[in-house]
């Protein structure tokens, strides 16, 4: 059994659950190689926590590993993903691809947004369609219990999704850059929308090649994007984050498929209470509700905040007191674990996984069609085929 040395870049909440899930992959022979990120401190804490070599720079690491797991914030993506494509390196990269990323923000010239995102992820499809390279993104939405499931039931009983709803809101995010559209590429739509849309254009894909052997791809994408927190009428009561700097804390997209059918995506930044993750699935011979977060495998009652100090319970609750869903284990739930040993096994066996270049191009390639379509008070735009 040949040995995968993987290093990863990036040492945030993203490269904390990255290595846990590397490190319980099974059937392969993992190494660790390394890992480096943009700070030093950082670095050097998360070597030292996981007993893994440290690296200064991304160029010296990639040249002693085989897969560069790309973990870093999204306006790196581009970049280390060419580096590492340029050395013939496999590479796992985190949502979004790629965007664009601007110190204009929300004042920036969407057209010219759409143009320069849509040539990048031209660019980065050739180099990995042409080179051969294995390419995972790291959808976990994927690879959710749930979304198996209903990926099983749509392979065996031939179904055709009439329509689709799906959701990803949560109050804010763990980088802190997020919230700033420089660092971050937008805000809900491209930082949280991505989730369902991604999974939603995966089932459709999934649909597609079980009845002709062909994906269904999005066709078009209406949109429009709001900044609740940032209205002059809105009353701060300190529970909600609003340190959005440039960005949108509420998004909707209508999508249209090659074959009529739609779906429609809900994502923002105000809610409480934890994440609120699910996809409905609306087809001509069944419909099925995907739980993603939360996943009520137990419900804890805590008469006292204190009690559960050193208690994980959800990722985003504000508080433990009264009734909560306890996660058993979110790297499973949430589709992480699943996800890394999809990209292991497909790497080991030279195929493509499930979440492949495609379904990131086409994903990426919605959400700035859609934020076309919301400068333009919501038309319809058309998502090219890249």
């Amino acid at each position: 059994m040949k040995k995968i040395r993987v290093a990863l870049i990036g040492t945030g909440f993203a490269g904390r659950f990255h290595i846990e899930c590397l490190r319980k992959v099974y059937g392969s022979d993992i190494e660790i190689a390394g890992v480096t990120s943009l700070h030093e401190q950082s670095r050097r804490e998360f070597g030292r926590k996981h007993n893994i070599r440290v690296y200064d720079g991304a160029e010296a690491m990639i040249a002693d590993a085989d897969m560069i797991d790309i973990c870093s914030p999204p306006y790196t993506h581009y970049d280390f993903i060419s580096l590492a494509a340029k050395a013939g390196k496999a590479i796992i990269c985190e949502k979004p691809l790629t965007g664009f990323f601007t110190d204009d923000g929300e004042n920036c010239c969407r057209e010219k947004m759409f143009d320069d995102v849509m040539k990048n992820l031209a660019a980065l499809k050739t180099t990995v369609k042409e080179s051969g390279i294995f390419l995972g993104y790291a959808e976990n939405f994927v690879y959710t219990p749930s979304i198996q499931k209903e990926r099983e039931i749509i392979t065996k009983t031939g179904s055709q999704i009439l329509r689709m709803t799906g959701e990803e809101s949560h109050n804010g995010s763990a980088s802190d850059v997020y919230g700033i559209w420089k660092y971050s590429g937008g805000g809900s739509l491209i930082g949280k929308g991505v989730h369902p849309l991604g999974g939603m254009l995966y089932l459709k894909r999934v649909e597609g090649i079980a009845r002709s052997g062909k994906p269904i791809r999005p066709r078009t994408v209406s949109a429009r994007t709001h900044k609740l927190t940032r209205l002059e009428n809105y009353q701060d009561k300190g529970f909600i984050r609003t340190d959005y700097k440039d960005v949108e804390d509420y998004g909707f997209m209508h999508i249209t498929f090659e074959d009529g059918t739609v779906a429609d995506v809900i994502t923002s930044e105000v809610v409480l209470g934890g994440i609120y993750d699910y996809v409905e699935v609306f087809a001509n011979n069944h419909r099925t509700r995907c739980s993603i977060s939360p996943v009520h495998i137990a419900d804890t009652y805590n008469p006292r905040n204190t009690n559960y100090n050193d208690i994980y319970t959800i990722e985003k609750c504000s508080t433990k007191e009264g009734w909560s869903p306890a996660a058993s284990d979110e790297n499973f739930t949430m589709g992480y674990q699943p996800q890394i040993q999809d990209f292991i096994d497909s790497f080991a066996k030279g195929i493509s996984p499930q979440s492949d270049i495609d379904l990131a191009v086409d994903t990426t390639a919605a959400v700035y069609a859609a934020y076309l379509s919301d400068q333009n008070n919501g038309i319809e735009t058309q998502i090219p085929n890249l």
